[in-house]
């Protein structure tokens, strides 16, 4: 693990710088970071939410703070990263590797090549004309588009991981705030001078502590559901978050990636911090208008983002899911 995170690291940022900063945060921001957290939770057990006893909650949030103190035996619940993806990130970080060499290692891997050129051809990618082989679309990504992409492709199955209950029917909406967070994030990040692909990294590796908590409540729980208050639900997030701070720490994480996840959208955090809990905030925000939960014109939106946050929102909503 700590290997592969290390090689994604190795090439450099490219990263235009962002527009504008995040204004600090104040009370107000901070009681709207906390609607878009219930509203969000609240969206997420709609299908299954339903008011639990006191002591069920308590047992859940137990368990997740007692495994944060265990981050091996976390680290066990959740899939290995696919084995495919070592030897291409260790070439992206040779300065010297060509597109050719890059190519001839992606078309070893079939799966590879359909996600590389399905990428190249994405909307957020634009091209004026179709992609249609290897090295093109390794040139349209460019060398950080790419280890983005070998990021979200080993951290699939981390999210996605087989499960019964609640935590199968909730994987499929945590990986998409997880992608939309990573990419959002990413964006944020050279507005607040931090790294790029660390504020990826920390947006894709955030959720799996709240699949893991799901798949403890599904314990718990043995119906399928799971507590749905607003309450409920701001304390598991925070929880799971710590331990996804625990499991990036466990598995040799940089540092400030950890530290990050652990610390998103708390007052005087760090840079990469902050541009984690932007990025989070921005991701709930679009899945919620996607559903239809809020509208663009939201106070949530309106009040919540600035203007180069909104832009970012608006990019967002031309992924694929």
């Amino acid at each position: 693990m700590k290997n592969w995170i290390n090689r994604m690291r190795g090439a450099p940022d490219n990263a235009p710088a962002a527009a504008a900063p995040a204004a600090a945060p104040d009370e107000q921001a901070a009681d709207l970071a906390a609607d878009i957290e219930a509203s969000y939770y609240r969206w997420l057990t709609a299908a299954r939410g339903y008011t639990a006893p006191d002591e069920v909650e308590s047992r859940i949030l137990d368990a997740v703070r007692q495994l944060a103190a265990q981050p091996g035996e976390a680290a066990g619940l959740v899939p290995r990263v696919p084995e495919a993806i070592p030897k291409l990130l260790s070439s992206l970080s040779d300065e010297d590797a060509s597109v050719a060499d890059l190519a001839r290692q992606v078309a070893q891997d079939v799966v590879l090549v359909a996600e590389v050129i399905r990428e190249a051809n994405s909307a957020y990618y634009r091209p004026i004309a179709p992609v249609k082989n290897v090295e093109a679309a390794i040139m349209m990504l460019g060398q950080n588009g790419l280890r983005m992409l070998l990021a979200r492709i080993a951290f699939r199955p981390l999210i996605n991981m087989q499960a019964n209950g609640f935590a199968r029917e909730a994987a499929p909406q945590v990986w998409n705030q997880s992608v939309s967070c990573a990419l959002a994030s990413s964006l944020m990040a050279p507005g607040l001078s931090t790294g790029v692909f660390e504020a990826y990294l920390a947006g894709l590796m955030q959720n799996v502590g709240l699949v893991v908590a799901f798949r403890l409540a599904d314990r718990v729980c043995t119906d399928g559901r799971v507590p749905g208050s607003s309450d409920f639900g701001a304390q598991l997030l925070a929880a799971s978050r710590q331990l996804s701070s625990a499991i990036a720490s466990h598995w040799s994480f940089p540092e400030e990636v950890a530290d990050a996840i652990a610390h998103a959208g708390e007052p005087g955090g760090d840079h990469l911090a902050e541009a984690l809990a932007q990025g989070d905030r921005i991701a709930k925000l679009r899945l919620l208008i996607d559903a239809g939960v809020i509208g663009e014109d939201d106070s949530l939106v309106t009040d919540g983002l600035d203007n180069f946050q909104r832009r970012c929102l608006g990019k967002l909503a031309k992924l694929e899911g």
